[in-house]
């Protein structure tokens, strides 16, 4: 690791602490704006013009509205958790910045003094990243559990539930990185891709990590916690004014927060894009690299409304089992093949060629596999088992039975 990280003076840590905190803070603000404009467009809808220079102060305007609205408290709540719930779901998502890259060493303006940008660094650094947005969702639950309401208990319990099966197949996805880079350091990784962007060689894990990604975050069509149509809101059903204004928050955080972690471990994080440092020297050096830093993060985003903006919700049990049956199986296996392949490559066996042949015949042969295996179809039923008389909790699924008993306007 660099010898600046764990030097810098005390107003050093301090300025780079605040400047994360308002840059995640109006990074919110325009990504709230730009989902707005973004699904606008793909609807040939118009999205927020008015307020602003292309409408980008209606994301100021509404959160100023949603903060000065009556905070209201149910009586069956637990008060104390009630309010601790939204504060513990937010700190965490920008606890997690203290070790994203932002770019090389620079020296700050006016000043001589010399730093990283970045806050700090660990030799588990990923690991950190995992294990502090894993606590977020003690603030989902919570709040779920302390409002004293079934649907936003049941909110709760389904994003706990979620975001452990797909933060599985997160780590997973990750662990091909720390192998190709040697070090689970997020400025050592950076720095692993100079040459080559890992979303290449690893490219498997790259599509997992972005699927586990919009889970994790409880996006559409991953957003089963706020599925309107079962649950009303979910876990905030009950909370209102700045309280609901921070679950709104960390959601949008953790959004970016996934996102950089995706731009950092696969897409060469603060370096220029491909081409770019060839023709111009100086694109990785000084405060350029933020460019495309939030460019990359960018794209991620637009990811993310893309999806809302043309998926439909899944059903949990579908969701479920994808997460369990099919991610983290895929994710284990393509573990032991990069593992494989490295012990083939380290003894001169196997060269990168060769590598990205093999793998792109397997993956030919998979895609043909998917297309050429029959669809299970339903058993037609026979005369006796129509004549039969319905068992409506066959199945397990406790349903009114179709002969019900007559209504008292029926009798």
């Amino acid at each position: 690791m660099n010898p600046l990280f764990g030097h810098d003076p005390f107003w050093v840590v301090l300025l780079k602490s605040v400047l994360i905190f308002v840059v995640l803070v109006v990074y919110t603000l325009f990504n709230i704006w730009f989902e707005r404009r973004v699904v606008a467009k793909m609807q040939h809808r118009i999205g927020p013009n008015v307020h602003g220079p292309f409408g980008l102060l209606q994301s100021l305007a509404d959160g100023v509205k949603l903060a000065l609205k009556e905070d209201i408290v149910v009586k069956a709540a637990d008060k104390v958790v009630y309010i601790l719930a939204p504060i513990l779901a937010t700190i965490p998502a920008f606890l997690a910045w203290a070790v994203i890259p932002f770019g090389p060493e620079v020296t700050i303006p006016f000043t001589d003094q010399k730093t990283m940008l970045q806050l700090t660094d660990l030799p588990v650094a990923v690991l950190y990243i995992l294990a502090v947005t894993s606590i977020g969702v003690y603030g989902i639950v919570l709040a779920g559990w302390s409002s004293g309401s079934i649907y936003a208990l049941l909110g709760g319990l389904r994003s706990s539930a979620q975001m452990i099966s797909y933060e599985v197949a997160m780590g997973l996805s990750l662990v091909s990185v720390f192998m190709y880079a040697g070090s689970m350091s997020t400025s050592e990784i950076v720095s692993a891709q100079h040459s080559m962007w890992y979303f290449v060689p690893l490219f498997p894990s790259f599509v997992i990590y972005l699927i586990a990604m919009v889970g994790e975050t409880n996006r559409a069509p991953f957003d089963l916690p706020e599925a309107e149509g079962e649950l009303v809101g979910g876990f905030h059903t009950e909370y209102s004014s700045l309280k609901f204004a921070l679950f709104f928050l960390a959601e949008y955080v953790n959004m970016v927060t996934v996102s950089a972690l995706a731009t950092t471990m696969f897409l060469g994080g603060w370096r220029a894009p491909f081409g770019i440092s060839h023709i111009w020297e100086g694109a990785n050096e000084g405060y350029w690299p933020l460019l495309w830093f939030f460019g990359k993060t960018l794209f991620f985003i637009f990811i993310f409304v893309w999806l809302r903006g043309t998926l439909p919700r899944m059903r949990y049990d579908q969701f479920m089992s994808f997460g369990w049956k099919v991610l983290i199986p895929v994710a284990l296996a393509w573990i032991v093949a990069v593992a494989f392949i490295r012990k083939l490559k380290s003894e001169g066996m196997l060269d990168d060629p060769k590598v990205f042949i093999g793998v792109a015949v397997a993956a030919g042969v998979l895609i043909l596999l998917t297309f050429l295996i029959p669809e299970k179809k339903e058993p037609e039923p026979s005369p006796e088992d129509e004549d039969a008389e319905v068992d409506a909790f066959a199945g397990g699924y406790p349903v009114p039975p179709i002969t019900a008993p007559p209504t008292r306007n029926e009798r």
